[in-house]
């Protein structure tokens, strides 16, 4: 009966645990299909086609502190510069998404 127990906890830990990973799969997956729709254009592969220092590499974005999700966020959403803002064609959760994907990227080198 003990037995059965644990294997049922160990069970139930696992799936539990897979969860959020579940999610977070599917929002890296649906932010990098945003991505390709809007940003790709001008920043493919990470670069940046319009201002070439501005690029979506882990050491431009640290050195223009745009390295959190709230920064890529912020941008995203209000725009800056050449920088068109998506608050309009976008949804927060979707800006979100996109954020995620890019710190993930950079993280990877865009690889």
């Amino acid at each position: 009966m003990v037995k059965k127990l644990v294997c049922l906890f160990i069970i139930l830990l696992v799936s539990l645990g897979s969860f959020p990973l579940v999610g977070l799969t599917e929002e890296i997956g649906q932010g990098e299909q945003l991505f390709q729709t809007y940003c790709v254009g001008c920043h493919p592969n990470g670069n940046n086609i319009i201002r070439r220092g501005k690029t979506l590499k882990s050491q431009a974005l640290k050195r223009y502190k745009m390295d959190s999700l709230e920064a890529i966020t912020n941008l995203v959403t209000y725009g800056k510069n050449n920088m068109s803002a998506f608050q309009d064609r976008l949804s927060q959760p979707e800006i979100e998404s996109v954020a995620r994907y890019v710190l993930e990227q950079a993280e990877k080198d865009w690889r």
